[in-house]
């Protein structure tokens, strides 16, 4: 009984390290196109088209994620779905005009948008902050899955929100 315990939560650790090891892929492929210099413009005209509906789709992903993490991670995963559900409700709005997150920030910039509280362009910026977050504590606990959560969250929030709480954009 005691071994089967034991298999039991084995092959649990191992799923949930999966599930972790492909969110943490996922968050990779963000994080390098971020970093990516642009040198041509044929490169700055690929870059200029970001499908939105994809994004959301992946960032409602990373909220299933946050959700296996456990109730900690409850007020991050209630600002992720908030950021997702203001720029759902843009492009239910008209899905051809606003399916393109880049073509939505530029039309925010040019009307003046953009700095409200309730603009898309928040709602984008805080979207991406999450996920440096996200990918920060993911990879520290894929590195180490036995270490304390609470510290590993408090780590990752001072290298990557921290500096953002309480700042005027």
């Amino acid at each position: 009984m005691k071994r089967k315990r034991c298999e039991m939560e084995e092959t649990t650790k191992k799923k949930k390290m999966t599930e972790i090891g492909s969110a943490i892929e996922e968050l990779s492929v963000l994080s390098i196109a971020k970093t990516t210099i642009v040198t041509t413009e044929k490169e700055a005209t690929n870059i200029i088209n970001l499908p939105l509906k994809p994004l959301l789709s992946f960032c409602n992903i990373i909220v299933q994620v946050l959700d296996k993490i456990g109730p900690t991670m409850a007020v991050l995963r209630h600002d992720i779905d908030q950021n997702i559900q203001r720029l759902e409700k843009m492009w239910e709005s008209d899905p051809l005009v606003y399916s393109n997150l880049v073509e939505i920030l530029r039309m925010e910039a040019k009307e003046g948008s953009s700095r409200k509280p309730k603009s898309c362009s928040r709602a984008a910026f805080w979207l991406t902050r999450a996920m440096d977050f996200t990918l920060a504590l993911l990879q520290r606990l894929v590195k180490d899955m036995s270490q304390n959560m609470e510290q590993a969250i408090e780590e990752c929030y001072n290298l990557t929100l921290k500096p953002w709480h309480g700042c005027r954009f």
